[in-house]
Formats: C-alpha cells, sequence, structure tokens
C-alpha cells in the first residue's frame, strides 16, 4: 500500500501543483481507460527510478532479477530475464562503486553481445534523449561495449562522470 500524499510530497514540495500517483498492482485495473485517463493530458510522467532496481528495471536485460538473491548477473528464471526495454539492447547494473561492482556485467555481455552494459554509482544517473545520454550526479558510469573491445591491458568498460555524453547509436562520447 503506498499513501499517496507521502509520496507525492517531495513534487509538491518542488513547487508542482498538479501532481497525481497511479499505482495498481493488477493488470486488470492498469488496462483500464479510467485508470490511465489523467495521462492523456499529462506534461510529465514519472513512472520508476532510482540508482537501484529502478534503474536496472529499465534496461531491456535485468540485471540481478534472480530469486535467489542479487549475488546472480543472470537469473535462471526465464521470467526475470526480462526488464521494461525503455533503454533498447542494454542491460543496467547498480551500486558500481560502493560494492565494488565495476566489472560484473563482464558476465552478461558474452550472452547479449549487441547489448550495451551501464553500470550507475549511487547519486549517479544518465539521462537519456533520443539515442544519447547525459551523466549527472556526484560519482561514474561504466559502459560496457562488447562491440567495441577496450585494448588489452585496460580496464573493459568507458568510466564517465557528470556533464559527459554518450551516443548509444555510434556507441562513443560525444565531444
Amino acid at each position: 500500500a503506498y499513501a499517496a500524499d507521502s509520496v507525492l510530497a517531495s513534487w509538491k514540495k518542488l513547487g508542482l501543483t498538479n501532481v497525481h500517483m497511479l499505482h495498481t498492482a493488477d493488470p486488470k485495473v492498469a488496462d483500464t481507460p479510467e485508470f490511465a485517463a489523467m495521462l492523456a493530458d499529462a506534461k510529465g510522467v514519472w513512472f520508476v527510478g532510482g540508482s537501484s532496481a529502478g534503474a536496472s528495471i529499465q534496461g531491456d536485460f535485468l540485471v540481478r532479477g534472480a530469486v535467489a538473491g542479487a549475488q546472480l548477473m543472470i537469473a535462471p528464471e526465464p521470467e526475470h530475464l526480462k526488464g521494461f526495454a525503455f533503454l533498447r539492447k542494454s542491460a543496467i547494473d547498480q551500486h558500481i562503486n560502493t560494492r565494488n561492482r565495476w566489472t560484473d556485467l563482464q558476465q552478461v555481455m558474452p550472452k547479449y553481445p549487441t547489448f550495451i552494459g551501464i553500470g550507475l554509482s549511487e547519486a549517479t544517473a544518465i539521462v537519456v534523449t533520443g539515442d544519447r545520454f547525459e551523466v549527472m550526479g556526484k560519482a561514474q558510469v561504466a559502459v560496457h561495449d562488447p562491440t567495441h573491445p577496450r585494448p588489452v591491458g585496460e580496464k573493459p568498460f568507458l568510466t564517465l562522470q557528470a556533464d559527459d555524453r554518450y551516443d548509444l547509436k555510434q556507441r562513443e562520447v560525444i565531444k
């Protein structure tokens, strides 16, 4: 159960006046026109977020979705492998800095060689617009790209920080 007033309080504190919460665990309710009616006039929608599961679920492949726990990068349960795919052909990991998970996505990349792996540190995010993203926050992002192998002796990922931009289509840092 979610208390709409407490969930919306931080948005209202920012000065937003027309904010609403849509929540249901029932797909039949979510699929009704009545439930989704206020979305027709929405100027923005915050649907999921975070530097943990809220980030991972936005990828195409669901990292750490195993019932057994987050220590497994690839779930044995087929129904726990697919994320929302808002960021197509991607796998998104989290807590890479504090939990030293910088190279963990290397386990996923051979299984999905055309995907891009994105590791997010705490208090750090990527803002995706079209085929590009910009890094925001206090720490770093690791980009794992099997289509552009790193030179021998270098770490197997690019490290990006606040204000860095990346082209997901071209698979390169935007200068």
